[in-house]
């Protein structure tokens, strides 16, 4: 099984992608491979931020409502 690639290294990858579609001489099959390749970079790298925002709003309602409880004890 795969080692699932973290953002960074998603983002490194997607970079060099990009950087050789820019190029320009790439034939046009290699051209799509790398397309669909940064594709699906972009849409791991999305799906990455997406979790990590959840993670910190749950931490936030968490911490919020950790506090909302140590005021009513008081």
């Amino acid at each position: 099984m795969a080692k699932k690639m973290t953002f960074e290294d998603a983002m490194r990858r997607l970079n060099e992608v990009v950087q050789r579609l820019e190029e320009g001489d790439v034939p046009l099959e290699e051209s799509l491979k790398l397309y669909e390749e940064g594709m699906r970079l972009g849409a791991s790298c999305r799906a990455i931020l997406r979790d990590a925002e959840e993670r910190i709003a749950r931490l936030t309602r968490e911490a919020e409502a950790g506090d909302a409880a140590e005021a009513d004890e008081r």
